[in-house]
């Protein structure tokens, strides 16, 4: 379809969150009026889709666990190839990413990664002003004068060499309140990639590189093709050349891996690659199969990516994705240096070196880590495996994926240890979520929301079915989560101190978690329940 001209538009979009000077500059006219077309084309066709995935849920709950479509096996079958990798997208050994504030921007894009991911989704607090002063840091940054002064005086610019940018939009699920349309809010996914596009898709093409983004929790092969909807539209309406827009998708549901090549074909014009957004993953596993006593997993701490159903996963993405040229993207390292333990801290980075061997001797095409100081060690590692941009030309064509592989489940325990790290975990993550902040160090790890999903939903499961055991002998109840979450509670507050606890948000925090934990009903994202609480 053709998109109609953005110009002399009477806007129907209203804004109900704050409009300072600086805002404006990004709420332009010309920018609502783009994104309204966005909005009024493409939200009847969101919503259908998120109707299909309470349809899809529902048949799994009565027995009709996930298979390759036999519908689309023409597909799995054909010879086709997705579209040309731009140069400065052919090398993506290790990305780093992290949300959009502006100190995490400048030092994420001059970390040394090939490419800087600016979250938008798990790991941004969906705050109206983090929005909105998000879009202005990544306009700032795309224009190369954006700039930080801390409080402490330093300064930060960036390098004369950079990371080349790669932006999260939300995924479909969750609303912008602040923006409405027909008096409802609208998707925070056309929101997030409207603005961004509108205002640097043209000078992102003058500067030799063009409007990337990675797609987050698609659930399916149509879901894929209402983001290749959206390219064209916004496309043809900025009189951009279809296919400058190229995309990453995160397979990080249980759904989406019987549909990855698929989502591939979809948007062959558009997309470059595939990710393994394997945390997320977990959750979408726990999530669907929520209704199944016996698919009960053990602690998160033992749910590695050498977990048959990960690793069969993640070897799938290799093999569709080399097959077809695209990507084959690795999975997170989430670590954080520990500067005041150095024994602790070389465990750390042991975990992280082996993790970052197996993805490059599997063939995997790079590889995300959170932190900067995490780089130099996952490129030490690829250099070593692919000395090579990328190796997308190994195949892993002799290795037999089935429905099976990617629904065996992990083995393992649950100890009382592990019940008490979900729920601080959760906690700390929430209380700062809340709070604005996205992204948050617990445990010497870099969490985004993903962990607190994990956590949370593991709480659930364990207390609504009979294999929810610790390896003590102890039945987790609703007493039993109730009573730790006050005693993790309060460890957490005499940890913080005093002033820090009452100027935040944990009792609220408290308060959610032991709801979404202890209801009957499963919810379907801690996010969305939290989000009526966010200024």
């Amino acid at each position: 379809m053709s998109a109609p001209p953005i110009e002399n538009q009477k806007l129907s979009l209203q804004i109900i969150g704050k409009v300072t000077a600086e805002f404006a500059t990004i709420l332009t006219t010309s920018a609502l009026a783009f994104v309204e077309d966005l909005v009024k084309q493409f939200t009847p066709h969101r919503d259908e889709l998120l109707a299909r995935r309470l349809e899809r849920q529902q048949q799994i709950d009565v027995g009709q666990l996930p298979d390759f479509f036999p519908a689309t096996a023409h597909i799995r079958q054909d010879n086709w190839q997705v579209g040309p990798t731009p140069a400065d997208l052919q090398d993506r050994r290790v990305e780093i990413t992290g949300p959009v504030d502006r100190k995490m921007i400048i030092n994420a894009l001059n970390s040394g990664a090939k490419v800087f991911l600016a979250d938008f989704e798990d790991a941004q607090s969906p705050t109206w002003s983090g929005l909105i002063e998000g879009q202005i840091n990544l306009r700032d940054a795309v224009n190369q004068v954006i700039e930080y002064h801390s409080p402490e005086g330093k300064r930060y610019q960036l390098n004369s060499q950079t990371a080349t940018l790669l932006v999260r939009p939300r995924g479909w699920h969750l609303p912008e309140k602040h923006m409405l349309w027909q008096g409802k809010p609208i998707p925070g996914a056309l929101m997030d990639f409207g603005l961004y596009f509108f205002h640097n898709a043209h000078t992102l093409i003058t500067k030799g590189s063009g409007p990337y983004f990675y797609l987050p929790k698609l659930e399916s092969h149509l879901e894929a093709r209402l983001w290749n909807d959206i390219f064209n539209y916004a496309q043809d309406a900025l009189e951009i050349p279809r296919g400058t827009i190229k995309a990453t998708v995160l397979i990080e549901t249980i759904l989406g891996a019987f549909e990855m090549e698929e989502m591939l074909y979809e948007l062959r014009e558009h997309c470059v690659g595939l990710n393994c957004g394997r945390w997320d993953y977990i959750f979408s596993f726990i999530k669907r199969f929520h209704k199944y006593p016996d698919f009960v997993l053990p602690g998160r701490e033992q749910i590695t990516m050498t977990s048959h159903f990960l690793r069969s996963y993640s070897q799938k993405v290799i093999q569709v994705c080399h097959r077809r040229g695209a990507h084959a993207m690795g999975g997170m390292a989430a670590q954080i240096p520990i500067k005041n333990d150095p024994q602790a801290n070389e465990m750390a980075l042991t975990k992280v070196r082996a993790d970052k061997e197996r993805e490059a001797k599997d063939g995997h095409d790079g590889t995300w880590v959170a932190h900067p100081g995490l780089v130099p060690i996952a490129v030490e590692i690829f250099n070593k495996y692919m000395p090579q941009p990328n190796q997308k030309d190994r195949q892993l064509e002799t290795i037999d994926i089935t429905a099976k592989d990617l629904l065996t489940l992990p083995t393992g325990n649950i100890t009382e240890a592990g019940l008490r790290n979900n729920i601080s975990a959760a906690l700390q993550y929430l209380e700062a979520w809340l709070g604005g902040n996205g992204c948050v160090p617990i445990n010497n790890l870099m969490e985004d929301a993903a962990t607190a999903e994990i956590a949370r939903a593991q709480l659930w499961q364990w207390i609504h079915y009979p294999k929810g055991v610790l390896n003590d002998g102890r039945k987790i109840t609703v007493d039993l989560v109730r009573q730790t979450i006050h005693q993790e509670l309060e460890s957490i507050r005499n940890q913080v101190g005093e002033p820090r606890y009452q100027a935040g948000h944990y009792p609220l925090a408290a308060k959610l978690l032991e709801q979404i934990t202890t209801q009957d009903e499963f919810a379907e994202f801690l996010t969305l329940v939290a989000y009526e609480h966010l200024p």
